[in-house]
């Protein structure tokens, strides 16, 4: 099996460990984390109903159900984010810029048979934006806290990560020859399976008091 083959079935099948660790620990989980959990299972539901809609099912074009993810991605991310900022101006932004990038999409969506490049790369920067907003919190803060203990943390990293390291590759890939493409999308199998394990590692941790 060549390696990038390889690396997508390990990147999909690594979607179902922070699911598996959101239903063991299910009743310990606050409210951000359970949305959180929620888009761990839409996205490993998506990407294995991708990969068999390809490989199985033979359906020829799969950009609409890509077009439809990005949305609601944007809408629990929002959520999320919404959910841990403490302060009110914070709140407001997340949901001004979750509204803006649900109004790209849906601009994007004109396309719908199409890889929808704008709409992803709007994702990650939104992504990288509120991500980095927590970390800045998260570093800032009252009193002292363990932010290694902190199981969102570890989450806001995955999220980070993934967003920032793909952004350019989601909006070059309609570029790229198509018989190259899947050379690039390596990058995007390797990060998805390192943010599924820092997902992982963010629903294992206890929760702690954060001031």
């Amino acid at each position: 099996m060549p390696l990038d083959a390889l690396l997508v079935d390990i990147s999909i099948i690594s979607g179902i460990f922070p699911v598996l660790v959101a239903l063991y620990y299910y009743r310990q989980l606050n409210k951000t984390l359970k949305i959180a959990s929620l888009y761990f299972l839409i996205a490993f539901l998506v990407d294995a109903g991708l990969w068999l809609s390809f490989h199985q099912w033979k359906v020829k074009n799969t950009m609409p159900t890509l077009h439809g993810f990005v949305v609601v991605s944007i809408v629990l991310f929002g959520l999320m984010y919404y959910n841990i900022y403490a302060e009110i101006k914070l709140k407001k932004a997340a949901i001004v810029l979750s509204v803006l990038a649900i109004l790209i999409t849906l601009f994007d969506a004109r396309y719908l048979f199409t890889y929808p490049s704008l709409s992803i790369t709007t994702l990650s920067l939104l992504l990288i934006v509120l991500s980095l907003i927590y970390f800045y919190k998260l570093l800032n803060p009252l009193k002292y806290i363990d932010i290694e203990k902190q199981g969102l943390f570890w989450i806001n990293a995955g999220v980070l990560f993934y967003s920032s390291v793909n952004i350019f590759l989601f909006m070059l890939l309609t570029h790229i020859p198509v018989n190259d493409q899947h050379n690039y999308y390596i990058i995007n199998s390797i990060t998805n399976i390192i943010a599924n394990i820092l997902y992982s590692v963010g629903l294992l941790c206890k929760p702690q008091k954060t001031t």
